[in-house]
């Protein structure tokens, strides 16, 4: 429960659509430099090619 009230009315209460939510990332993504960006789409092909190593080590994805 908040400390007071005064901390859920100042809560953002339209991100927590999936609007909102979608929003949200946008505008903070689009506040990142060049290079964060950069550096955030290699993490996630990165994250990409180890889910795809671990799929294709699951029994019965072998060839």
């Amino acid at each position: 429960m908040p400390a007071n009230k005064s901390d859920l009315d100042d809560f953002d209460w339209s991100l927590t659509t999936w609007e909102g939510s979608r929003r949200e990332q946008l505008r903070r993504w689009a506040e990142l430099s060049l290079e964060d960006i950069l550096r955030a789409q290699e993490d996630m092909r990165e994250v990409s090619e180890r889910f795809a190593q671990m799929r294709a080590a699951l029994p019965g994805n072998g060839k």
